[in-house]
């Protein structure tokens, strides 16, 4: 697991690239407005400059926006391919969301509502689906989003690195209830986690 790539981290240079860039161009962009309007105010610069068929000009406004834009799609793609790709070994857990619950069933067939338990320093593989109309599983400590569809299995991981406990919620309007669909995550000791799975729903407190 030392070599496991933790989504989040890419997610998060995602945005801080794209952020980057943007406050970068955002100040440039002001700086040479501001520039433009002293400079060649009417009184200053009475006769208007021509700057048609210029091709060097052309050419670095199209070149530049282009290598930038293709560079967040790039980091964007590769973030992106960090949530699909479920490494070997994660734990799969099946989640079905319905108004306005989450259901959370595990290997041997234990099954939770409103609160999902997994092991920590363990890749988790989220199978989910929906018994009704369209919800989406969010869990924003891990940058995770994905719709549950009824009729259709979707699915995200996450890699369960610190212990505590996290939001889950629907990210998507399902009805009068939405705002009340959460659940919480947890994230215990592997230890915890193996006796916890054990133990009957009948008498887990």
């Amino acid at each position: 697991m030392n070599t496991l790539i933790n989504p989040v981290k890419q997610v998060d240079q995602t945005f801080l690239y794209i952020l980057g860039f943007s406050v970068v161009l955002l100040i440039f962009i002001t700086i040479v407005m501001i520039y433009f309007v002293i400079r060649y105010r009417r009184s200053k610069n009475p006769d208007p400059s021509d700057i048609r068929d210029n091709w060097k000009l052309e050419v670095a406004w199209t070149i530049i926006p282009t290598i930038i834009a293709l560079s967040m799609f790039y980091f964007g793609w590769t973030s992106y391919l960090g949530l699909r790709n479920v490494p070997p070994g994660a734990i799969e857990i099946d989640v079905e969301g319905q108004m306005f619950t989450w259901l959370f069933f595990y290997p041997n067939d234990k099954e939770t509502e409103n609160e999902l338990v997994v092991p920590q320093g363990k890749p988790v593989k989220l199978n989910i689906t929906s018994a009704d109309v369209l919800h989406s599983l969010f869990i924003p400590a891990f940058r995770v989003k994905v719709d549950a569809v009824k009729g259709m299995s979707t699915y995200v991981w996450f890699y369960a690195d610190k212990q505590g406990e996290y939001d889950i919620m629907c990210a998507e309007y399902c009805g009068r209830d939405h705002s009340l669909m959460k659940a919480v995550l947890k994230i215990v000791p592997e230890e915890e986690y193996n006796i916890w799975l054990e133990i009957d729903e009948d008498e887990d407190e």
